[in-house]
């Protein structure tokens, strides 16, 4: 089995160490000039131009570790660079994004700001993506679409050319939302752009939940989505505007979650014909239902199969117009459920089938937990467990820490996996209780683990920011209501794009590059947290 976990509460993995010979087969050599150095002395290339066959005696070692869960692929870590890492670990973090502004560039040049409307297209976007500086951002949000003033010239909403039925009068659509999704951009300009409800569409406020003065969020309903069945996203609305995870409290985090736990929890409600005690619930009315559906007769057999739930946080727009992450900065969740069956077709329209099962993600997890238990006769993750546990370093050093764990309750652990994707991955995952038994989804997460798993997912993000991290997926693996499995946990990864690792043909196979051992970015992150309690 493809996993880095065993019976023996050890991770296992493998080290390449190259030695190797290549024969030359260079037909042609061409030593040229590449520059000189401050003496004057040229610098050639006759390096690139041996003479012979080559002996690479010991090249830099590979440690390569399978990802705990096996359809997650493979991690390399190469040690070279994962030592210098180790001996500083400071260097894992990204620079902070520095001050633009060229307004004020213009000015002290005595050149008339107005000539950033003049400025070539690729250069308006990128200027709309890293300009720090608000005069530059309104004068490229005018520029990108036309806005209705009042009498103080500031925008209180978007000119509608068609009329009502018709569309605002965006002039550039993808300037317009790089603009719009810059955090130094005015807030009354991103309330007219995208915030206010009703700019983006005419997508249905379904759900809201506030608290005064704290937080205040919109649920919207995705009709047309690309979820068979709609989807929803919890917004924050236009007295609430989050654009970083320094902005994001705890408040929030709450608020994002209930609209989800309330909406999965109704819409299963609804199918068991339970009788619901309002439009807007309580915590405790929230855990009052989820133990009225847990006890039902029927619950494992309604027609919604598990729960999808995603974040993306973050946003980036390339010169080149590629967007770079989520449709928009302001934070924002998304949730569905994924139906037990829809109708299946084998070759044509003709022939229907009704046994086609949609894929769920979770659905993976339970085919690792079966494989694990047939192979070696023992439950996955109470092995894995025992492993993070009694986690040594790959490196074999003594001296530096080896603890996975970033934070824990008796609730949940996040943890950073020890092959991670996407380089900075982290994970939240549930504890079993006394008896052994996980919570494998949000119907069997009680009240108090729901709020371990809350803080967890802002624990985690607030980790990540602490090391530069400005865009992060967040998915889901939960277990299908209709599983009976009792080792099955709830699952959140957490998997930041960096800068110089956005995906390639590496990933693409599901080879993960990695540039420092796990429990040096562990360490890193707790330090994150720790700051923030300063």
């Amino acid at each position: 089995m493809r996993t880095c976990i065993s019976p023996g509460g050890k991770f296992v993995f493998g080290i390449h160490k190259p030695a190797y010979s290549v024969r030359n087969l260079r037909s042609r050599t061409r030593v040229e000039k590449l520059g000189s150095d401050r003496q004057g002395t040229p610098v050639v290339n006759a390096a690139n131009y041996p003479s012979g066959n080559i002996e690479v005696e010991q090249a830099d070692w590979i440690y390569e570790i399978a990802n705990p869960l096996p359809f997650r692929g493979t991690t390399f870590i190469g040690k070279g660079w994962a030592d210098r890492s180790a001996e500083h670990p400071g260097r894992i973090k990204l620079i902070d994004q520095e001050e633009v502004s060229l307004h004020r560039w213009f000015k002290n040049q005595r050149f008339d700001p107005t000539l950033i409307d003049s400025l070539p297209r690729p250069l308006l976007l990128s200027l709309a993506v890293t300009s720090t500086d608000p005069a530059d951002l309104v004068r490229l949000a005018r520029k990108s679409c036309r806005f209705e003033f009042d009498d103080d010239d500031r925008p209180i909403g978007l000119c509608y050319p068609e009329g009502p039925a018709g569309k605002p009068g965006i002039l550039d659509f993808d300037l317009f939302e790089a603009v719009a999704n810059n955090g130094h951009l005015a807030d009354d300009y991103k309330i007219a752009m995208v915030i206010r409800p009703g700019a983006q569409g005419g997508s249905e406020i379904v759900g809201d939940y506030h608290e005064s003065g704290a937080t205040h969020i919109y649920e919207y309903l995705r009709t047309n989505s690309y979820i068979g069945g709609g989807h929803y996203a919890a917004n924050m609305a236009d007295d609430a505007i989050r654009y970083r995870i320094d902005h994001l409290s705890g408040a929030d985090i709450k608020g994002l979650r209930h609209l989800y736990y309330q909406r999965s929890y109704i819409r299963l409600a609804d199918f068991l014909a339970i009788e619901l005690p309002g439009q807007s619930m309580t915590a405790a009315q929230l855990e009052d239902l989820r133990q009225s559906i847990v006890s039902h007769r029927d619950y494992r057999q309604t027609d919604m199969a598990a729960t999808l739930w995603g974040w993306n946080f973050g946003f980036d727009f390339s010169p080149s117009g590629y967007r770079l992450h989520a449709s928009h900065q302001q934070i924002h969740q998304q949730y569905a459920m994924i139906p037990n069956r829809i109708e299946g077709f084998e070759g044509g329209s003709s022939a229907g089938f009704t046994d086609y099962q949609p894929f769920s993600s979770g659905d993976m997890i339970a085919e690792v937990i079966a494989a694990y238990r047939d192979l070696y006769e023992s439950g996955f993750f109470l092995d894995y467990l025992r492993t993070i546990s009694a986690n040594t370093r790959m490196d074999g050093r003594s001296d530096l820490d080896s603890n996975l764990i970033v934070w824990q309750d008796e609730q949940v652990m996040l943890f950073v996996p020890k092959a991670q994707t996407s380089q900075w991955e982290l994970q939240l995952m549930t504890k079993p209780d006394q008896e052994g038994n996980f919570a494998g989804n949000i119907v069997e997460a009680s009240h108090q683990m729901r709020r371990s798993l809350d803080l967890g997912l802002l624990k985690a993000q607030q980790a990540l920011a602490g090391r530069g991290a400005s865009m992060v997926t967040t998915i889901e693996y939960s277990k299908r209501f209709s599983s009976t499995l009792t080792d099955q946990p709830l699952i959140y990864c957490l998997m930041p794009k960096l800068p110089q690792s956005m995906g390639a043909f590496s990933e693409a196979q599901l080879r993960f590059i990695n540039g420092h051992y796990p429990e040096d970015f562990a360490a890193v992150c707790r330090q994150s947290l720790d700051e923030l309690r300063i």
